[in-house]
């Protein structure tokens, strides 16, 4: 009966014939008993030779494993047969097949060393007719199989290499072992070339698998057709370039995704392989287009290429939509430069939700902050340094319909006045000295979202022209460009500076003011709120305690009525820096609050905020610069004197070091003889 294994049964019984001639040829001369004893041999080999080939002829895979050693035991009469396959670092072997006992066993790995197997897998044949559990004590395995006798033969690949084994194990001893060897060794050789053809199909099979992941996570699409332009290969980015799923493409022509032009060319490049010249590339002078399949065409750039398979001609064509590249460029560099920003935003570790306190005069802020979010209404947010401005920009922007969109914070007083229109609206390559490439300014990234302009009062006049323009009429253009670029900006705005005061003086445009002062939000300064200290001071106490390994679990009562009397001329970031400090002095479970850190209240900033209203006369100017020069003088002695660094007056008082200085100098501020004011 022919099938896929019938030439092996041909084959084994032509081993079986050479055997019994071989045993013929060897018993001339012998008595009549030893051929007796000979031909019973010829017999039962026959026998069994028979019973394996039928048991696994028609079997492959998986399948034939289990054929045969089912059949082995059954011929040669034994409890166990397996077949085995060798690992790579040939420490180990894995059983493709276990029969024990009348079924099938689950399949088992088991070290080489110190087996009955470890011979035969070093490529020896091994037969141990008895006392096998003496032999091998350290193989646990053959007690609980009652083992007595073995027998096993390698399987050797083309180059002599074992990559495996076939034994059997009964529990009775075993002393015509070499009869079970000489059949193993018939069947070793099936048993190896089923082992290569099975890591060869695994192979191969992986190896498609990786073709097809390849193909289907492809930028371009990939089109493979035959002479007749029917396609027989359409991944998934052809899908989404032609807007055309693979089953409706495959098997159908090629020409329905063609234009005219691209037809053409196709064409053209077709007849040069036909020709035998190559055509590794696909291009028209005039650009060339394709068709999706809803009829819109898009701009393409391809390549083709050509390869015999099993004797048929197939086309390869690969192509991208240009202009899809283009956008996906364009959109990849705007998230890189949002990705920069956005970093920076991230190192300035600003606090977002994190609006600390439960104050009437806070509430009434968040109140406004609720109201003017669900708008795009410009608001410009009022009030002394260190007051949480760029907090309530960013809640505004949260709770606002642009909250997926990014926040883009612009700080203008640490622009250089040169480079902050640049900054702003962005520049062309060339359009200044230095200016090496093009540059996407903040507008252009907040588009669609919300622009922070911190210290707006700093602007210079000449940008503040340009900003108004850009309110107005919502479009800019960079600087050393002709392209005018439309946006959509929210813009919010905060200074600590009077504004009106600067229109008053002509150093703020009047209608610039007017146009960022659209919802204005007055944020109360941190003595307006005393009922919000206690929770300000937990909150930084348990963020600084854990930040630096502090274990402090109380503040005591005399320490939070200090903090609490004192008039917190730096707000809520003097008050955060100054618990930074303590955290930082505390050994204990109680937050220790040294002297030093709060020093004699200074004149409190309503004063300053009375003088700044007077208008017209020396002596407000007067009380200006005395309170401004009895402010500046107790942070000098809070600090020691220190003006720079992370626990300077300059930080506290939120300027400049360069200006602190210059103020210093012009109010005649002189450590030697202010350090013996009160």
């Amino acid at each position: 009966m022919p099938n896929r294994c019938g030439g092996f049964a041909l084959f084994a019984l032509k081993c079986t014939n050479d055997m019994q001639a071989q045993l013929a040829e060897g018993s001339k001369g012998d008595n009549e008993s030893l051929g007796v004893v000979v031909m019973q041999q010829r017999l039962g080999e026959d026998a069994a030779l028979r019973a394996i080939v039928e048991g696994v002829e028609a079997e492959t895979g998986d399948e034939f494993f289990r054929s045969l050693v089912r059949a082995l035991a059954a011929a040669l009469d034994t409890q166990y047969s397996f077949v085995s396959e060798l690992s790579a670092d040939r420490v180990r072997f894995r059983t493709l097949a276990l029969w024990g006992r009348g079924t099938f066993m689950d399949n088992v790995e088991v070290p080489v060393a110190g087996t009955p197997c470890e011979a035969v897998l070093n490529g020896e044949m091994s037969h141990h007719p008895e006392c096998l559990q003496q032999l091998f004590p350290a193989d646990t395995a053959l007690v609980d199989w009652r083992a007595e006798s073995y027998c096993g033969v390698p399987l050797l690949d083309s180059t002599g290499t074992v990559v495996g084994h076939l034994a059997i194990i009964d529990d009775q001893p075993m002393p015509d072992g070499p009869r079970g060897i000489s059949i193993m060794r018939i069947f070793a050789s099936r048993a190896r070339a089923e082992i290569e053809r099975l890591r060869a199909a695994t192979a191969l099979r992986e190896s498609e698998e990786r073709l097809a992941r390849i193909l289907d996570s492809a930028m371009d699409a990939i089109v493979t057709f035959d002479a007749g332009r029917r396609i027989e290969l359409f991944n998934d980015a052809a899908e989404k370039v032609f807007r055309c799923a693979a089953t409706e493409a495959i098997g159908h022509p090629l020409d329905r995704f063609l234009t005219d032009g691209f037809a053409a060319v196709l064409d053209r490049s077709l007849l040069s392989f036909e020709r035998g010249e190559q055509a590794p590339y696909i291009w028209a002078p005039d650009g060339l287009t394709a068709r999706a399949a809803d009829g819109h065409e898009f701009a393409i750039e391809a390549t083709i290429s050509g390869v015999e398979v099993g004797g048929r001609r197939l086309h390869t064509l690969i192509l991208r939509d240009v202009d899809e590249r283009r956008r996906a460029e364009e959109e990849l560099r705007q998230l890189h430069l949002q990705n920069e920003y956005l970093q920076e935003e991230i190192r300035s570790v600003h606090n977002i939700d994190e609006i600390v306190g439960q104050s009437r005069a806070l509430n009434a802020v968040m109140e406004k902050v609720r109201l003017v979010a669900e708008t795009d209404s410009s608001v410009l947010i009022l009030g002394e340094t260190g007051t949480g401005k760029e907090l309530i920009a960013r809640a505004v922007h949260a709770h606002s319909h642009r909250k997926d969109r990014p926040l883009i914070k612009v700080n203008c007083a640490a622009l250089p006045s040169g480079l902050i229109e640049s900054e702003l609206f962005g520049h062309e390559k060339g359009a200044f000295t230095g200016a090496m490439d093009r540059r996407v300014g903040r507008f252009e990234l907040a588009n669609g979202g919300t622009l922070f302009l911190d210290e707006i009062g700093e602007i210079p006049p000449a940008v503040q022209v340009t900003l108004l323009r850009v309110l107005q009429e919502h479009e800019i253009e960079r600087v050393g460009g002709g392209t005018t670029i439309k946006t959509d900006v929210r813009v919010i705005a905060a200074t600590n500076r009077d504004l009106a005061r600067g229109v008053a003086d002509g150093t703020f445009r009047q209608d610039l003011y007017y146009r960022l002062n659209v919802f204005p939000l007055q944020l109360p300064p941190l003595r307006s709120r005393v009922e919000d200290i206690p929770l300000l001071v937990h909150y930084f106490v348990a963020r600084f305690a854990a930040k630096i390994g502090r274990k402090i679990s109380r503040v005591p009562k005399a320490a939070m009525q200090r903090l609490t009397a004192y008039a917190w001329p730096g707000n809520v970031r003097e008050l955060e820096n100054v618990i930074e400090r303590a955290v930082i002095l505390s050994a204990g479970q109680e937050l220790e609050v040294a002297a030093e850190l709060l020093p004699t209240p200074p004149p409190a900033p309503v004063a300053v905020e009375a003088a700044r209203t007077s208008r017209g006369n020396g002596e407000a100017s007067a009380r200006l610069e005395e309170v401004e020069r009895s402010h500046i003088v107790t942070i000098l002695k809070q600090t020691k004197w220190r003006i720079d660094g992370p626990q300077g007056a300059a930080r506290l008082l939120d300027m400049n070091p360069s200006t602190l200085r210059s103020r210093i100098k012009k109010l005649g501020i002189r450590r030697g003889e202010d350090d013996r004011l009160p």
